[in-house]
């Protein structure tokens, strides 16, 4: 060997021996180390997950780091879990796969979350750096495939920038509208030690801007002016408000200046039943004969007939955390851009001193007649929310619900009509009590959803109420559930069917062919229950949904395992948007 050779040993054996040694004494750290580090500095206490070699060391990091790891059997799963976390503690929700399959099976659960405006970060294997364009195992282009349904796709290129990178993709998770970000990191990054002084962390609590802006000042007053010359007003409230923590402004807002709320997706529930300021039956009567309307956090997109239900004949109002949200779809009086609760807290300081007493007579009279169209409504509803039929009617099953949940119950629908028919009757008690799939229309949402909502807030009951094609989808990691001691009540409408497609394949092409590629089996998913231990039974009887919901719910808490009621329902009910096609209009 020659002396250059000799030498170039000597110093390589040396600096392994320098590596190690300062491995020992804590001074080196590996990239998996520094993912877990980067997410506990962003304040993630839990990951979901399901392994792959890839990843491993992500696995090890979070280890030292205290952070929980919650392993699924499906990464769709681990993926809606991230989100339901999210939802549920307003902090970031994160999801960690392996490459390849594990990055697409979790695809579904990312997009819902990026047209729920949910702040999930996804963290991705792949192959080594060294294997780049040789074919490794499982190999794809994740970085290309996410990048549509994210804020801020990137692959780590370098074990020094992982913690960087995570922060770095975090902050676009917040940035606006909340949404889901995702970084591959390849297998030789996470792998490889570096000296811990080389890699750059950023300081928790010194690298974030504040993010409750009120935007323009001067939007402010005008607004205050228009809510306070108003007669007629109605507001809105959407996801973007419990997301971003401004229901408690928002719940001043209404009570301050005597205006009617209406509230969709995670706002529900953000003003109990029964509560002056709460109305849900008379949006269309409202949006018909108000003055001025204004529409927080939620777009104008096929839930609201992009936005063409709305006479132009008004004033309309729109608060977006997006500027491309506001104004998009229709025309606007008045947009701002920026946090809804700092807006909401400003306008209400500004108008609540200018409101005259014949200004707020009116708006309580205007108040009062909606209050009398909401009973009539309702009482329209009763003859089917205590329907006797069999089999039994889909909006029993929602009424039996509703009369079950309690203060402390987080409602979760995910299905197609199970979640349209249960809007109908389901009355969450208070902010954060209701989850459902959100503007993608993702079936299989519910488990993953229960789960984190139950390891979110263990002093929560947890109800989800499934299609059964929707249960079929997700439903076997109620096992990862039980094992992480997360039980929840799992209600089934079981109609053997994909109903809502169903419906609209008849009217279009008749019963003989209206079937095709839409009917399921009867299956009693009650057993299901029983085979992991827990709680299970079939309901065929409307009368026996309520003992049969509150034997569920004393099982629960004896076993400490999940239960399920299934509850046959008539295939051949549907709710009324399905009758008339509204998701497609």
């Amino acid at each position: 060997m020659t002396a250059i050779a000799t030498a170039a040993v000597a110093e390589t054996t040396t600096a392994d021996d320098t590596l190690k040694r300062k491995s020992r004494e804590g001074n080196v750290v590996s990239g998996g180390h520094l993912v877990a580090k980067a997410l506990k500095s962003e304040g993630v206490d839990t990951i979901f997950t399901l392994c792959g070699g890839h990843i491993i060391d992500i696995y090890d990091g979070c280890v030292d780091e205290g952070i929980r790891i919650v392993d699924v059997r499906h990464e769709q799963v681990a993926a809606h879990a991230a989100d339901g976390y999210a939802r549920q503690t307003g902090k970031l929700g994160c999801v960690v796969t392996t490459a390849g399959p594990g990055c697409t099976n979790a695809v579904t659960g990312v997009a819902t979350a990026f047209r729920s405006e949910s702040p999930i970060l996804h963290i991705g294997g792949q192959g080594a750096l060294t294997q780049h364009k040789m074919g490794s195992l499982q190999d794809l282009p994740h970085v290309d495939m996410m990048r549509p349904i994210t804020k801020f796709a990137e692959s780590v290129r370098s074990t020094e920038r992982v913690a960087d990178m995570i922060s770095m993709a975090a902050r676009e998770c917040f940035a606006g509208a909340y949404g889901p970000a995702y970084l591959e990191i390849p297998r030789d990054v996470l792998d490889r030690e570096i000296d811990l002084d080389k890699a750059v962390i950023p300081k928790p609590g010194a690298y974030r801007a504040s993010t409750r802006s009120i935007g323009d000042p001067r939007d402010i007053e005008k607004l205050a002016d228009l809510l306070v010359n108003a007669e007629r007003p109605a507001i809105l409230f959407g996801q973007q408000v419990w997301a971003a923590r401004g229901h408690e402004e928002a719940i001043a807002l209404l009570r301050g200046l005597d205006i009617p709320g209406y509230f969709n997706g995670a706002s529900r529930g953000l003003l109990s039943p029964g509560d002056p300021h709460h109305f849900d039956r008379t949006r269309s009567k409202a949006f018909g004969g108000a003055d001025v309307i204004l529409i927080v956090g939620t777009p104008f997109d096929f839930r609201m007939g992009y936005g063409k239900r709305i006479s132009n004949d008004l004033t309309l109002v729109q608060i977006d955390m997006d500027y491309k949200t506001v104004g998009k779809n229709r025309d606007i009086s008045l947009g701002l851009v920026g946090d809804p609760g700092a807006i909401l807290g400003a306008v209400l300081e500004a108008a609540s001193a200018r409101i005259d007493k014949g200004k707020r007579q009116a708006r309580q009279q205007w108040m009062a007649q909606l209050q009398e169209a909401e009973k009539a409504a309702t009482e329209k509803l009763m003859p089917l929310f205590l329907s006797d039929q069999s089999p039994i009617h889909p909006y029993r099953v929602a009424w039996e619900i509703n009369e079950f949940l309690t203060d402390d119950t987080i409602y979760i629908g995910d299905g197609g009509d199970v979640v349209t028919i249960s809007a109908q009757a389901v009355r969450p008690r208070g902010p954060g009590n209701w989850m459902d799939p959100g503007a993608l229309g993702s079936l299989g949402v519910g488990t993953g959803f229960a789960m984190a909502a139950k390891l979110a807030r263990p002093d929560k009951e947890v109800l989800c109420y499934y299609g059964d094609g929707s249960f079929g989808m997700t439903g076997f990691d109620m096992e990862t559930a039980n094992r992480f001691g997360a039980p929840y009540l799992a209600v089934i409408g079981n109609n053997s069917a994909m109903n809502q497609i169903r419906y609209g394949q008849i009217s279009k092409y008749g019963e003989q062919r209206g079937n095709v590629g839409n009917l399921l089996g009867d299956v009693p998913f009650g057993k299901f229950a029983e085979m992991l231990g827990g709680h299970g039974e079939e309901v065929r009887d409307a009368a026996e949904i309520a003992p049969a919901l509150q034997r569920a719910r004393e099982a629960i808490a004896k076993s400490g395992r999940s239960a399920v009621v299934n509850i046959w329902v008539d295939p051949r009910e549907y709710a009324p948007g399905t009758k008339a096609q509204t998701m497609y209009k």
